[in-house]
């Protein structure tokens, strides 16, 4: 069951949160060692967080717009009581939080159940979630291929059918990714819209936090909820196009032609070249490595072993930038938000690959750009990264195709979120993106 269902049965006592969490911890213990996606099962919350839903049904009492749902979080969110790891083995035994993240905090005053801490790149740094401590994390269409990343273990563990849906962080593209290679929906809103206390930073210019599921209208039911309100859909957008030029180039004949059956079933999209894209990644490559260096510069001076090489090295090499550069890199975000602003005066919804394909192979963890191969851990941001760059609203919904699952950029200007949620579901509704979801216990 999906997110709304599961909750209209525990407000009609069809089902109990009890057996809900009771049935997903099952599911995570059977199921987790294939896919990798749970760092930690929280069981005695889960059945402490259920119970209370069970006593407010009892008691004829609002159980709360998501009771009894089961769910997960990227390890980066604070839990109360655990440590918050940030997917760094150096933070396993940091001090426990006090308190839960404010998103969590909402999520459980609206009936939700949290009953896992999800896998994740260290620090968030990186597009393929294999971490020196807790392993890699593998898609459950295909355990031989990436889940994505940084939040892979979210998206893993949505797609597999562990959770209704879990919560991510975005900075360069951490819940798109994912969300398409392992062909779910999953949502980035507009920078700042969403509460970041409690979450462990990384780059306070581009993080965000947002939701994975498996529809449009539970990412919409989730999405209303962290934003500490009741479930206003708003109208779908209209005007949509597809974006050209630096979008097209470099991506696997799959994805091209599913783009042109996306647009074929929408009317055929005008197309729309938006100057400056390779700039505008450039400048997110520096803005990331430059706070995520000076972020984490104190800690590496006094202890940079401890840090995974892959994820030292970048660090390092951002502390080291001149400031002049970053400085330069943020200025060109009112360049190319004129060019993308621009866009939208004709248009309401960009549209735009998520991924240049489907899921790379662990085993040749390589993408082709300008015909030559490049490391996926860096570059499966290829199309994401000069989005996220302007902090626009971006909705990853899946494409309608057969086998390994794609998924596009829905893009809206900044505080267009409901709206293009209401445009993602419409999408879903006429058949042109659907989930992907996997029953692991049918898989081969």
């Amino acid at each position: 069951m999906g997110v709304l269902e599961t909750a209209a049965a525990v407000a009609a006592r069809r089902v109990s949160a009890i057996a809900l969490a009771e049935a997903a911890l099952a599911r995570i213990e059977a199921l987790n060692p294939r896919i990798n996606a749970v760092t930690r099962t929280l069981r005695d919350r889960a059945l402490r967080e259920a119970a209370a839903v069970d006593a407010r049904l009892a008691a004829r009492e609002d159980p709360g717009p998501l009771a009894g749902v089961p769910y997960g979080v990227k390890d980066l969110f604070d839990v109360a009581g655990l440590a918050t790891t940030a997917g760094a083995g150096r933070l396993a035994e940091a001090e426990p939080a006090g308190e839960d993240s404010a998103a969590i905090a909402r999520l459980s005053a609206a009936g939700a159940v949290l009953v896992a801490t999800l896998n994740m790149d260290e620090f968030a740094y990186g597009f393929v979630t294999d971490n020196a401590r807790w392993g890699q994390t593998r898609n459950p269409h295909d355990p031989s291929r990436f889940a994505g990343g940084s939040s892979g273990g979210s998206a893993a563990a949505v797609a597999a059918g562990l959770v209704p849906f879990a919560l991510g962080s975005d900075t360069n593209g951490s819940i798109r990714i994912p969300a398409s290679l392992c062909g779910i929906y999953g949502n980035k809103p507009t920078h700042g819209s969403l509460p970041m206390a409690g979450v462990y930073p990384f780059v306070h210019t581009l993080d965000d936090i947002g939701a994975f599921a498996r529809s449009a209208a539970d990412l919409g039911a989730v999405d209303a909820v962290l934003r500490g309100g009741a479930r206003t859909p708003g109208r779908p957008l209209g005007r949509p196009a597809l974006l050209d030029g630096w979008f097209q180039a470099d991506l696997a004949p799959g994805m091209t032609a599913a783009l042109a059956a996306l647009s074929a079933g929408l009317g055929g999209l005008p197309m729309v070249e938006l100057p400056g894209v390779a700039r505008a990644r450039s400048a997110a490559f520096l803005i990331t490595a430059y706070e995520g260096g000076t972020l984490h510069l104190a800690a590496l001076a006094e202890d940079a072993l401890s840090y995974d090489p892959a994820t030292r090295d970048r660090l390092l090499a951002g502390a080291a930038l001149p400031e002049e550069l970053y400085r330069d890199a943020l200025a060109f975000r009112t360049v190319f938000g004129a060019a993308i602003q621009a866009a939208f005066r004709n248009h309401d919804v960009l549209i735009a690959p998520a991924t240049y394909g489907p899921a790379p192979r662990i085993a040749d963890p390589f993408i082709t750009i300008a015909g030559k191969p490049q490391p996926a851990r860096a570059n499966l941001g290829l199309y994401t990264q000069p989005i996220s760059f302007l902090g626009l609203p971006v909705v990853t919904a899946p494409l309608a195709v057969d086998g390994l699952p794609m998924g596009v950029q829905l893009i809206a200007s900044k505080g267009r979120d409901a709206e293009l949620l209401a445009y993602a579901a419409m999408l879903e509704a006429q058949g042109l993106t659907r989930s992907h979801p996997i029953l692991l216990e049918t898989a081969a």
